[in-house]
């Protein structure tokens, strides 16, 4: 009997032709490699907007007494997943802008693509509990100590973090399953489910329907959640408030939110809902930059450019340090 012949390609180790895959090569956010130095210090300094705003939002919400409120716990809760999020992504990223080889292990891609989506559904999850805890603090406000009251915040903190680590570890299972066959190079600067479909081999009809029907309406229902909160919550304004200034306060707030509900919805419902395709790989791409490099950097500029209180509280804390 003869022995079975073994010969390693491009991260491949191929046995009578059966192809195990054991990394991929990351292709990046472009083709044009003259774009490479211009995307790189975009991309870093976008990054370190994040890490330093994200990171001034966590530390006065958690120093600050006067913040020490449902609203600004869960707006903590936001900019740590903020930081969290976008360090899944950026630092490969960066690294692969000069890197020759673009390699990520085949263990270091499902780590990867687990923790992407484990942190990108918890922050739809936190947007829309964000958008429920507006509702009740403007319309029920006699309400809102007993039903939004410490002990419930720890609660919903815990289960928002936990549910979707669940949800994301079925996809990072799922696609771990997979046969790779032929191409280990992924259009894609990260590991998502996507692009790893199309270069898996066999049937892929349970991770489609996965990704395309349960994340998609996932998705949808809590981006209508959370719009309902918000409408409700503008119609109750209207309808019932006399004061210009309490409803010009409450409309602020609101419209902080909501900016970072639209600016984080608006790519990954067309990336998730749209329909799988090898032509909208490209697009994909594009469209990943805006919610994994962009949308952290904007939400703590938004959240202290609009909110009274948390500038209030950075002037403090920046006049103590001076």
């Amino acid at each position: 009997m003869t022995a079975p012949t073994s010969v390693s390609q491009e991260g491949n180790s191929v046995l009578l032709n059966h192809t195990l895959v054991t990394e991929f090569l990351l292709l990046g956010v472009t083709d044009i490699q003259e774009l490479n130095p211009i995307l790189f210090v975009t991309v870093l300094a976008m990054y370190f907007v994040n890490v330093a705003g994200n990171g001034a939002i966590l530390m006065i919400v958690i120093s600050d007494p006067r913040l020490h409120l449902p609203m600004y716990f869960f707006l903590g809760n936001l900019a740590c997943l903020d930081i969290c999020f976008s360090t899944v992504t950026v630092p490969k990223m960066l690294e692969n802008f000069f890197s020759t080889s673009k390699a990520i292990s085949f263990l270091g891609c499902i780590t990867q693509l687990h923790f992407f989506h484990f942190l990108g559904s918890t922050e739809a999850l936190l947007l829309t509990v964000m958008a429920f805890d507006r509702f009740v603090a403007i319309c029920r406000p006699l309400h809102y100590p007993a039903i939004m009251n410490s002990q419930v915040c720890i609660q919903v903190a815990i289960s928002i973090w936990a549910i979707p680590f669940l949800h994301a570890l079925v996809h990072s299972i799922l696609t771990s399953q997979l046969n790779f066959c032929g191409s280990n190079h992924i259009h894609h600067f990260f590991c998502d489910v996507k692009p790893l479909l199309e270069l898996a081999c066999g049937n892929t009809e349970l991770n489609r329907w996965l990704l395309n029907t349960l994340t998609g309406t996932v998705a949808i229902g809590l981006f209508f959640l959370t719009f309902l909160s918000y409408f409700y919550i503008v119609t109750y304004l209207f309808l019932k408030t006399r004061s210009c200034s309490m409803l010009h306060k409450a409309l602020s707030t609101c419209a902080s939110h909501f900016m970072v509900v639209m600016i984080f919805y608006a790519p990954v419902l067309f990336i998730y809902i749209n329909p799988d395709s090898g032509s909208s790989l490209e697009k994909d791409r594009i469209i990943a930059v805006m919610y994994t490099v962009v949308t952290p950097a904007l939400n703590p500029l938004i959240y202290t450019l609009r909110n009274k209180e948390v500038r209030g509280a950075l002037n403090r804390k920046i006049r103590i340090l001076l």
